[in-house]
């Protein structure tokens, strides 16, 4: 149900959890296999050969922590989503967590001591190739089977859950052109979003030219805008999306070709009924490369698509006029385009987290896992990146690995970006950020432990290279790095109809084209900043909800949004953001 803030919180259900598979990851036993788990309950251990448990509230020193008949007599303060040690621990000693290595200690340890980064360090597990075949025991999905979506149908087969026309520069040159495009088509088309901020600043204005004076109490709250000036001309297109970006030209040719094949992802988007493309001429990001990535894409390409350049417009008044009228023809024909039921296997899924704390994979990561399940059951997919924050569950992905041959690219992915990253003297150890490290998340290897949850448990059936395009039912590894917007610009770049970002810190991340659903770990945080999340997950962490049953209520919320029934909060809020990812400098 949706709170007084807007943000929907899950509420205690009866959802039946069955075909759960029996080699899933015991967090999901832990949290279901019986009441013990409880508001009041102190910690969780998420793995029977963990060392180590979380604190699901503050605890005290001196405090006494009894788990499963030892008791722990805490030598200090505990902050909740932090973890202690329940045995004595030698410096060079592994630290465990969900059942793997997640770091080493640093110097001895003694048992109940708080996991901080000065007593311990970041330590991966290796990893080789697949050796076994991966067997998995779907969830049930008969409630599903019959349910569908109203989305967009493109003749290529794919299903939009939003209808937008894009411009976009081939190269940085041309922002401006776009930016002028922007306010004109905006303004005059009614897509122009309420002026909220600049209304505050007219009346500042208006009371100061009065010998006035005025707080921020007085000014008009962005929680209730102003009406639209226009009613929208297009009724069936949802939107204009004006890319921005500082690419195409200046950089390596690899640069210059990965953004055009990020653009031609775009453009083959099911998402986007057509585009405009604004190119100055010479720079490395030629029309040429874009129009053979579009082709790789789609053989068939038949969408509205008009390039402009302004090296042989002979002016730039020349070259807007036509692209004013090009991109307004090719908004006559959007218009054309009706949402029409379809199943849910015409779905491709983000899963993104940002913004991460101690909670993050123990509540939204695992939910959302869940869901992916569901989805990758009912034919449709999943896409996991952020190969930084999969650095020491490697193994566990190659082992699911659909063929061998998925789990060596993956390798091969993982090792290619690890060694761009040490060749400018990096390392994916350096990847949480001191936000994730004050809430709980210490090293990289214990960050990617929870990240990976949003993966779920079902075979993997492709690994991809950035800027591929997801082709393959199930749930796809994408290489990106874990930087919020790189990665999401990325995910929405291979397919992803949909995105759901789970953040325990608070994030206002969106994206142009698609929906980007933000799901809070915890309940703190869904209250604090309601203005942009969307669904509230916290209840896991209080004991009230199983992964399961909150995991089936976030499908029921993407099938919610992809049909245009909800719209998110970055939706409302225009948080349009697009970086194209410039390889080996980013994590």
């Amino acid at each position: 149900m949706r709170n007084g803030s807007g943000v929907w919180r899950f509420r205690e259900s009866k959802i039946a959890v069955t075909g759960i598979a029996s080699h899933t990851v015991n967090l999901y036993t832990a949290l279901i296999a019986s009441v013990a788990f409880k508001m009041d309950s102190q910690v969780l251990q998420l793995d029977p050969r963990d060392n180590v448990l979380v604190a699901l509230r503050d605890l005290k020193r001196g405090e006494s922590v009894v788990f499963r008949g030892t008791q722990h007599v805490l030598p200090s303060d505990i902050p909740a989503k932090h973890k202690f040690v329940t045995v004595s621990l030698a410096a060079g000693q592994d630290v465990v967590m969900y059942g793997g290595v997640v770091g080493e200690a640093v110097k001895p340890l003694s048992s109940g001591e708080l996991l901080t980064t000065r007593n311990m360090r970041h330590k991966a597990a290796g990893f080789a190739p697949q050796s076994r075949e991966y067997l998995w025991n779907a969830p049930d999905i008969s409630k599903w089977g019959h349910r569908t979506f109203a989305g967009y149908p493109r003749s290529d087969g794919q299903v939009g859950t939003r209808n937008y026309w894009l411009v976009v520069p081939l190269v940085f040159c041309e922002n401006k052109n776009i930016q002028v495009l922007k306010q004109a088509f905006e303004e005059e088309l009614g897509f122009a979003a309420p002026q909220v901020y600049r209304q505050q600043v007219a009346e500042l204005v208006r009371r100061y030219q009065q010998g006035q004076s005025a707080g921020p109490d007085d000014l008009l709250r962005p929680e209730n805008p102003p009406p639209m000036r226009r009613s929208r001309i297009f009724k069936n297109v949802d939107g204009i999306r004006f890319l921005l970006h500082e690419g195409g030209c200046g950089g390596t040719h690899e640069d210059s070709k990965n953004l055009c094949g990020l653009i031609a992802g775009y453009i083959h988007h099911p998402n986007v009924a057509g585009a405009t493309v604004l190119s100055l001429g010479c720079q490395h990001a030629q029309i040429e490369i874009l129009q053979e990535e579009i082709r790789k894409r789609n053989p068939l390409f038949d969408k509205p698509l008009f390039i402009l350049e302004q090296q042989k417009s002979g002016s730039e008044s020349a070259m807007m006029r036509d692209a004013i009228h090009q991109t307004f023809s090719g908004l006559v024909e959007a218009n054309k385009s009706k949402r029409l039921p379809a199943p849910l296997s015409k779905l491709c899924v983000g899963l993104k987290c940002g913004g991460s704390d101690g909670f993050s994979g123990l509540s939204a990561n695992p939910a959302i896992g869940h869901t992916s399940d569901l989805l990758v059951a009912l034919g449709g997919r999943t896409l996991l990146s952020e190969f930084p924050e999969l650095c020491g569950v490697e193994q566990e992905l190659i082992n699911r690995g659909k063929t061998k041959a998925v789990g060596d690219r993956f390798i091969q992915l993982m090792r290619d970006y690890a060694a761009r990253a040490a060749a400018v003297r990096s390392t994916f150890e350096m990847n949480p950020s001191p936000g994730n490290m004050r809430d709980g998340l210490l090293t990289d290897a214990m960050k990617s432990a929870g990240a990976a949850k949003k993966g779920g448990t079902s075979p993997v059936t492709a690994a991809l290279d950035y800027p591929e395009y997801s082709t393959e039912p199930g749930l796809n590894l994408q290489c990106t790095p874990g930087n919020d917007v790189e990665c999401v610009t990325a995910q929405v770049g291979a397919g992803a109809s949909v995105v759901l970002f789970t953040t325990g810190l608070g994030t206002p991340t969106g994206n142009p084209v698609a929906p980007v659903v933000k799901l809070s770990t915890n309940s703190a945080l869904a209250q604090r900043m309601s203005d942009i999340i969307d669904l509230d997950t916290g209840p896991i962490i209080e004991g009230n909800e199983t992964i399961q049953q909150v995991g089936e209520l976030i499908l029921d919320y993407v099938v919610q949004v992809a049909s245009g029934e909800v719209r998110t909060k970055a939706e409302l809020k225009a948080q349009e953001d697009f970086i194209p990812w410039k390889r080996g400098v980013s994590l």
